[in-house]
C-alpha cells in the first residue's frame, strides 16, 4: 500500500499540459481487470487524477493484423480473447462508445500507410482490462489501432509519430502490452529471472534519457532481448507510447514490478 500512496502523490505532482497525456500500460493478466490488487488500484487512481480526455486511442498487443486498421464502429463490442479464466471475467462488459470521428482523423493523419476502417473488431482485453477500473462508467469514446505484425520496428515508430497531433485534439493515446513478456517461462513462485530484470532495467535506462533508438533496436541487447521479447507483439505498443514524447516532456513510471518471473508490469505516463 505504501507504493500505491507514493504513486498517488506522483499523480498529484504531474505537470499540467494542455495536451492529453500519453501512456504505456503493462496490462499483464486479464484478471487484473477485476482483482483488487496494486495494478487495478493504480489504474483506478489514473482515472481520478488525469485530465479527462475527449477520446481514448489504444494500441493493444492483442490486435495483430496484416496492414493497419482502426475501429470505426459506433459501439465496439467487448472481446474476451482469452481462455482458462473464471466465468466472472467473461461476464465483464465495457460498453464504451466508439470514436468514429477521431478514427477518421487518425486515417487522415497517418501517411506512412493506408489505415483501413474496421467494423468487426471491438475492444480486446489489452484495452478494457485497464479501462474497466480506470473509467468504470465507460462513458469516454474508445477506439483501437491495430498492429501490422509483419512490419519492422522502425516502421511502427514512424507511424506512431504521426499520431501526435491527436493529443492536441484531446485524445489520450495508450500503448498496452508488456516490456518483458515470456509466457513460456512463467515462474509461479514469483521470483523474477535475472535476464528479465536486466532487460527491463536497460529499457528503463533508455526511457530515462529519451533514447528512443535504443528502444527501437532492442535486439542489439543480445541474449536477454531474445528471452524478454520472444515475440514482439507485447513490445510493439511501447513504441507507440514513446513516439508521443515531446521535447522535455516528463516521463513518470509506475507499477515497476516483474510478475510471474517473466512479465514486466512497468508502465509510464507522458504528461
Amino acid at each position: 500500500m505504501s507504493e500505491l500512496r507514493v504513486f498517488k502523490q506522483a499523480m498529484d505532482d504531474l505537470p499540467y499540459s494542455e495536451m492529453a497525456p500519453a501512456l504505456f500500460i503493462g496490462h499483464g493478466s486479464p484478471m487484473n481487470a477485476i482483482e483488487r490488487n496494486e495494478y487495478n488500484q493504480s489504474w483506478a487512481t489514473l482515472g481520478k487524477k488525469l485530465p479527462r480526455p475527449k477520446a481514448i486511442l489504444t494500441i493493444s498487443a492483442h490486435w495483430l493484423t496484416r496492414g493497419t486498421r482502426v475501429t470505426s464502429m459506433e459501439q465496439p463490442k467487448t472481446i474476451h480473447d482469452f481462455g482458462g479464466f473464471p466465468q466472472v471475467l467473461f461476464d465483464q462488459q465495457y460498453p464504451a462508445p466508439g470514436a468514429s470521428d477521431f478514427a477518421a482523423l487518425t486515417q487522415e493523419l497517418v501517411t506512412t500507410t493506408n489505415v483501413q476502417s474496421d467494423f468487426e473488431w471491438g475492444l480486446d482485453h489489452g484495452t478494457w482490462s485497464f479501462l474497466l477500473p480506470m473509467y468504470p462508467k465507460a462513458d469516454i469514446p474508445v477506439y483501437q489501432l491495430s498492429l501490422d505484425y509483419y512490419k519492422p520496428m522502425g516502421y511502427h515508430y514512424t507511424l506512431a509519430c504521426e499520431l501526435r497531433e491527436l493529443r492536441k485534439k484531446g485524445v489520450m493515446i495508450i500503448g498496452s502490452g508488456n516490456i518483458v513478456h515470456n509466457l513460456g517461462m512463467i515462474n509461479f513462485s514469483g521470483n523474477p529471472y535475472d535476464w528479465a530484470v536486466e532487460f527491463d532495467e536497460k529499457i528503463k535506462s533508455f526511457l530515462d534519457v529519451g533514447n528512443h533508438e535504443g528502444i527501437i533496436r532492442y535486439d542489439r541487447l543480445g541474449a536477454v532481448a531474445k528471452l524478454a521479447v520472444p515475440t514482439h507483439d507485447h513490445y510493439l505498443p511501447l513504441l507507440y507510447a514513446i513516439a508521443q514524447q515531446e521535447k522535455n516532456e516528463a516521463l513518470t513510471f509506475f507499477n515497476e514490478k516483474t510478475e510471474l518471473g517473466s512479465v514486466s508490469m512497468r508502465s509510464f505516463i507522458l504528461s
